[in-house]
């Protein structure tokens, strides 16, 4: 079976990350979307409720599945049983530090890693600047699903 692992924090998800995600589901028998657990960071959203949104975002793929992990992601994508790894890549300022990483996951653990360029709808595509302009009263329809849009006002209101 071929099964990739396509990480982040996802806090929140945005058309961008569901671009990759549905075109990686279309090359792999199964896709893990593994949710970062991060101590040192304080997300807007729970693990638990980014993991809730995703899943229910990404539920008309049958092939995708979405889990949290903490630690290394080797050491997640081997429990996972996963040789690859999704990255998309925006601007030449992400290949830098996703060359570095894709490395080091090599040198670790035999991990490969398939850098997918964005869809040029989504270059721009940040979660952070998303939650800013959530922030400010922006329209942020055109950038995330319905229900992560009305899970940041719901968040983000005053």
């Amino acid at each position: 079976m071929r099964r990739a692992v396509c990480p982040g924090s996802f806090d929140p998800v945005t058309n961008g990350h569901l671009d990759i995600i549905g075109r990686a589901s279309r090359l792999f028998d199964e896709v893990i979307v593994g949710v970062l657990v991060n101590q040192s960071k304080q997300g807007l959203f729970t693990v638990e409720e980014r993991i809730k949104m995703l899943r229910e975002v990404t539920s008309s793929y049958d092939n995708v599945r979405v889990e949290s992990f903490r630690g290394l992601l080797v050491d997640f994508c081997r429990d996972q049983q996963a040789s690859v790894l999704i990255k998309g890549l925006r601007a030449v300022s992400d290949f830098d530090y996703e060359l570095q990483m894709a490395q080091m996951n090599m040198g670790l653990a035999g991990v490969e890693t398939l850098f997918m360029p964005t869809n040029p709808l989504y270059s721009f595509l940040s979660s952070s600047l998303v939650k800013d302009v959530a922030k400010w009263g922006g329209d942020i329809s055109a950038h995330v699903p319905d229900l992560v849009r009305e899970q940041l006002q719901t968040r983000l209101r005053p």
